[in-house]
Formats: C-alpha cells, structure tokens, sequence
C-alpha cells in the first residue's frame, strides 16, 4: 500500500494550537479537560500533540456559531 492510499495526519504542539486559536495553553489544557476542546493524543509517556483536523473542525465550529449568534462552540 502507498502512502498515496492514506490521509494524512497532522499533529500539532501546543504552542501550534495556541497560535492558531490566540488561546493560552493552559487554557486549552482546562477546556480540553472541560470536554470543550479536542483531547491531545498522548504519542509517547511524556509527549502529546493534538489532530490538526480536530483542531480544525473546532475552530470551524467557532466560526459557525458566531455567524449564527452565538458565542462559541464547547
């Protein structure tokens, strides 16, 4: 199988998603905890990083609920 058949999965640090977001990390640390924001995927015992695509999607989600009057997507 070639890596033409397989998608692609980023991960992120979480310096990464904070820039992304203009959020703090501890602060998408608690919202992680919270359910409010995807969980990092632990890589080794001491490293995790989050999906690119998760961190996307949630972002997205943002966006949409601004557009539509709200104020963010948990």
């Amino acid at each position: 199988m070639t890596s033409d058949n397989h998608s692609r999965i980023n991960i992120l640090k979480a310096k990464q998603v904070s820039e992304r977001t203009s959020i703090s990390i501890p602060h998408i640390r608690r919202l992680a905890r919270e359910g409010k924001f995807p969980k990092p995927v632990a890589l080794t015992e001491n490293r995790s990083g989050w999906l690119e695509a998760e961190v996307d999607d949630w972002i997205s989600n943002c966006v949409r609920k601004h557009h539509a009057g709200g104020k963010y997507a948990p």
